[in-house]
């Protein structure tokens, strides 16, 4: 149903759609400092007000919520469709070739720049989206509403205060991912925990450990710094384990103290098989020295028996569930630091629909306290499910299929988007499942042929859910 007229609108409309983007992407609109007013700095409150400006230049209705949050609605009727997209972007950063991040090109059937893919580009087809049906005349019964948030790249505030004030539309999707559906996002255990123990001065002894940069990624590196040592032998050794744990070790020496340091490879927390964990790897290295027995050394034993390299899913620490749907819990020790009396680290888990606090968060801190670690984490954040089932869902990879001719699908994922907390919110779209976009890095773009069909398939849910 309209689908033809919605095709013509779109091609004809493509290279000014592709013009909105490289005007929207000039902005830096990384968080900045509060000002008072604008509540992310500078550059979010610039791209919110162009956002709306380009709204309004259409002739769509607009409101600004105290710039956390702009909206455009396609008409004043009754509430059925959301869209909920994003206008802040992640610093330009360095190492981009093809343009700089604030000077969008289109170069070879892409657009790049930062901001293309993620989340600006996305928006902009959203909007244009409307903008077809709108001024194609489409009879419409319920509202579309594009919703242009400004912090969803450092903790989605600006949704929180949004949803303080508004009531969620019965059905909510983002343009901030991929095709076909993903209605199902695990939910996620960040572990915190610690250890006290007397200093030790027998030997030999481990003085130092340190290892991770953030919770959410699997650390590359680790090392720590021992006393009474013999160099050599112990770097033969450690030689002897790197086929095993899949990593390489360094030993060295600083300020009078062994040095060993652990390389391995990273990866993104929610998947942590696809790197090599240093910190583990380590772990299991200094559990395996003739060290002096002492308290902290039975906390590290403890750490390797409860968290062992290689053990992705939480099966030694009893949280290893499971579900047809969202598959199986994945569990990353990413960060450590061990002093001479004490310890403090971090696990992040992804957890899939069967868990929650009783069964996983409960389970950890019982078994952390069985080997004598402190667990601290008070909250897990919940999974996220949308019925594959649902009419809602179902029109959306209706649509897509008709457009693309591709099978749609629902797809469950490790990490959170920003729909997470919405009851019925699902991310689709705009790039094709295969398409790596370089989000969050050098030379981001988008696909132009991407994005004009996900133009086309956004229209055509709006009539598919509005009319």
């Amino acid at each position: 149903m309209y689908r033809e007229q919605i095709d013509q609108y779109i091609d004809a409309h493509k290279d000014e759609m592709l013009a909105d983007i490289i005007e929207l992407c000039k902005i830096d609109s990384a968080k900045g400092s509060y000002i008072e007013g604008k509540p992310f700095g500078q550059g979010p409150f610039e791209a919110l007000v162009e956002g709306l400006h380009m709204g309004e230049k259409y002739g769509f209705a607009i409101h600004n919520y105290n710039n956390y949050v702009g909206t455009i609605d396609l008409n004043d009727k009754e509430k059925q469709l959301d869209i909920l997209a994003h206008l802040d972007i992640v610093p330009g950063g360095e190492g981009w070739t093809v343009t700089t991040p604030f000077e969008p090109v289109i170069k070879d059937g892409k657009i790049y720049g930062r901001g293309t893919s993620d989340d600006k580009g996305p928006a902009i087809t959203a909007l244009y989206a409307m903008r077809a049906i709108k001024e194609l005349g489409i009879p419409v019964k319920k509202n579309v509403r594009l919703i242009l948030g400004t912090d969803e790249e450092c903790g989605s505030s600006d949704i929180a205060y949004y949803y303080r004030q508004e009531e969620e539309a019965p059905m909510t999707f983002s343009p901030d991912a991929a095709f076909p559906v993903i209605n199902i996002e695990k939910g996620s255990l960040h572990g915190e925990f610690e250890a006290e123990f007397e200093k030790s001065e027998a030997l030999p002894r481990m003085v130092s450990f340190k290892s991770g940069t953030k919770v959410n990624v699997v650390p590359s590196k680790a090392y720590a710094l021992f006393e009474g040592l013999d160099g050599s032998d112990t770097e033969e050794f450690a030689h002897t384990l790197e086929a095993e744990l899949g990593v390489t070790f360094d030993v060295t020496s600083e300020n009078g103290l062994m040095k060993i340091e652990a390389v391995g490879e990273s990866a993104h927390a929610s998947t942590p098989e696809k790197g090599s964990n240093a910190l583990t790897a380590l772990l299991a290295l200094i559990e395996k020295l003739n060290l002096a027995d002492c308290g902290q050394v039975k906390a590290v034993k403890a750490l390797n028996k409860m968290m062992p390299h290689g053990d992705f899913h939480g099966k030694n620490l009893g949280i290893n569930h499971e579900d047809e749907i969202s598959g199986k819990l994945t569990l990353a020790f990413s960060m450590l630091e061990i002093t001479e009396t004490g310890l403090k680290g971090d696990f992040d888990s992804r957890c899939p629909i069967c868990s929650n606090e009783e069964n996983t968060l409960q389970v950890a801190k019982a078994n952390m306290a069985a080997n004598g670690i402190n667990f601290t984490t008070e909250k897990m954040n919940p999974p996220h499910h949308v019925d594959g089932d649902s009419h809602f869902v179902k029109t959306l990879l209706k649509c897509y299929e008709d457009y693309t001719g591709r099978k749609g699908e629902c797809i469950a994922i490790g990490g959170g988007t920003y729909v997470h907390h919405l009851k019925n919110g699902v991310a689709f779209g705009p790039s094709m499942p295969e398409t790596e976009t370089g989000i969050h890095g050098p030379d981001e773009f988008a696909v132009i042929d991407e994005l004009v069909t996900a133009a086309k398939i956004f229209a055509q849910v709006m009539v598919e859910l509005c009319c």
